[in-house]
């Protein structure tokens, strides 16, 4: 008789190599997720351009797309939409001589359309990277604002982050700079009621030093969105609550917020030049706001020249025809990209809205992530009226966070089904017997997830 050597199952995987694939599975999600923090903390240092933000998220757009990455049915849109809306803007830059500059804008604002959709994806791929994100968001946030409050008060060589004596950051613009901390501001203010009181003095020492930068920026656009934002996310925490021991202490803790902010602005209305640009920027109509020239005045002049001109007069150009920016999101999409790019960015907007809406009252681990992103969305649509805020890095990210929680609710609800429908199924005989179907997702362990350790 002769020895025959066992045989090996086909598709049989040795210990050491599974363990060896999940070793190099483990640090590849590792390299992936820090690279995505990096991007997000690189959105706080854009005082020069281009900011190394966009080349380091340029070059990680490139790698994921080397490495397979595929657009979701939930995202889809959002880049179908996006891609739609830069098509009127080529359209648009046409319409001008000099259309390479048109073209060059066209391009950068269809870069910061597909972060969003980067964003998006990612978030779809693995949820725990909205804590990844937010913290990385808050960490860019404390050192911006901090930056900005060194230089608001003159020490040497700082003064660079500051610009007609307020405080921006490492930004090129107070008014951009100021709104890029209402999201920190948020998420610091639901660690400090939600989360254990261990960490509530570094919570409480950076939430101080964002609302300092946020109030030193002087910027109105950005007050009302704090006051908005923030109003709705609590609201959204008392409705949400459903425990009235809980809701309680929301409302006093509320309060006490309220008092000490209002005690922190007599104090710094002490000071006589910031009391005295307090009382400036404070007014709700400035002097370049009213008037026949002023800023709403220009809004009218492009509705109406947007009437005869459903192919845009080119990215720009309104600026040079009328000596100011359109400083309104709806005129600059009429003014820069045609009624084709107004149409898609009024679908994007309203979708974005009513989409993420739907997600404010369910309980899910990503609520507090998708509340904030909502809200101060929210608010940037409204200020929309006001200033442009098209090109606005963090706008992008705000858009993505709530389409990738979009999509994370339609896999949740797809996984429910599929629970459900379990049990069914198992009871019909199958029709090959040696077919194993895998377990469907539990959501309801799923809500159980970490994710809500923010």
């Amino acid at each position: 008789m002769t020895a025959t050597s066992p045989t090996v199952p086909s598709g049989f995987t040795s210990p050491a190599v599974r363990r060896q694939r999940a070793a190099n599975a483990a640090t590849t999600q590792l390299i992936a997720n820090a690279a995505i923090a990096f991007a997000v903390f690189l959105g706080g240092f854009v005082i020069f351009e281009p900011a190394p933000y966009e080349v380091f998220l340029a070059a990680l757009l490139g790698v994921w797309l080397l490495c397979g990455m595929r657009i979701p049915r939930e995202v889809a849109p959002l880049l179908f939409l996006f891609t739609l809306f830069n098509f009127g803007g080529i359209i648009s830059s046409f319409q001008i001589e000099e259309y390479t500059r048109g073209l060059i804008y066209v391009a950068v604002s269809y870069f910061l359309a597909l972060t969003s959709v980067f964003f998006a994806i990612v978030i779809k791929q693995e949820m725990g990277r909205l804590r990844l994100i937010f913290r990385a968001y808050v960490v860019a946030a404390v050192i911006t604002s901090t930056l900005g409050i060194i230089g608001y008060f003159n020490v040497g060589g700082f003064e660079i982050f500051t610009r007609y004596n307020r405080a921006m950051g490492a930004f090129q613009d107070p008014n951009v700079f100021a709104p890029f901390l209402v999201a920190p501001v948020l998420y610091l203010i639901y660690g400090v009621v939600n989360r254990s009181p261990t960490l509530m003095p570094v919570r409480a020492g950076a939430l101080v030093i964002l609302l300092l930068g946020l109030f030193l920026a002087f910027s109105r656009a950005a007050w009302g969105l704090a006051v908005v934002s923030g109003g709705l996310f609590y609201l959204l925490l008392i409705v949400n609550e459903q425990k009235a021991r809980v809701r309680l202490k929301y409302i006093v803790i509320g309060v006490a917020g309220v008092v000490a902010i209002v005690m922190l602005l007599l104090v710094a209305l002490q000071f006589d030049e910031v009391s005295k640009l307090f009382a400036e920027r404070a007014k709700a109509v400035q002097d370049y706001d009213g008037g026949q020239e002023g800023r709403f005045a220009r809004h009218l002049l492009g509705f109406e020249l947007a009437l005869t001109k459903p192919l845009g007069i080119g990215p720009l150009e309104f600026g040079y025809i009328f000596a100011e920016d359109t400083h309104n999101n709806w005129v600059k999409a009429l003014m820069d990209y045609g009624w084709l790019g107004f149409v898609c960015w009024l679908t994007i907007m309203v979708w974005t809205l009513a989409g993420g809406f739907k997600l404010l009252f369910r309980q899910r681990p990503w609520l507090p992530y998708v509340q904030i992103a909502y809200v101060v969305f929210f608010g940037h649509v409204l200020i929309g009226n006001v200033i442009d805020t098209d090109h606005w890095r963090h706008f992008y990210l705000l858009i993505g966070v709530i389409w990738g929680c979009m999509a994370l609710e339609t896999r949740w609800q797809q996984q429910r089904r599929d629970h459900a429908a379990g049990p069914a199924v198992a009871a019909r005989p199958a029709a090959i017997p040696a077919t194993r179907q895998a377990a469907a997702p539990n959501p309801a362990a799923a809500g159980r997830s970490s994710l809500l350790e923010t």
